[in-house]
């Protein structure tokens, strides 16, 4: 797998897509589709059967992966011009 720009732990913006402009950290990868998981970002809804880590089950909330293209390092991002010119 090639070298990453970010890596798990980094505050990350999402520079496009439908969730343009949210801040995460990132939990995770999935290395096979070059996608990321970003700490409250894309949450998704799944139904869960009941089970030892889920009693209850029922529907929960969780972090969908985003494609890693569409992150930025949020220290690169408020140094750059795209964060200037969007305030104007």
């Amino acid at each position: 797998m090639a070298s990453l720009h970010v890596k798990r732990g980094d505050e990350v913006v999402v520079i496009s897509g439908a969730e343009r402009g949210k801040r995460g950290k990132v939990m995770g990868f999935v290395a096979n589709k070059s996608r990321v998981l970003v700490e409250g970002v894309r949450l998704i809804k799944k139904a869960v059967r009941k089970n030892q880590s889920q009693p209850e089950g029922g529907i929960i909330e969780k972090e969908g992966s985003l494609p890693i293209s569409n992150v930025m390092l949020a220290s690169r991002y408020d140094s750059s011009k795209r964060r200037k010119a969007s305030k104007k």
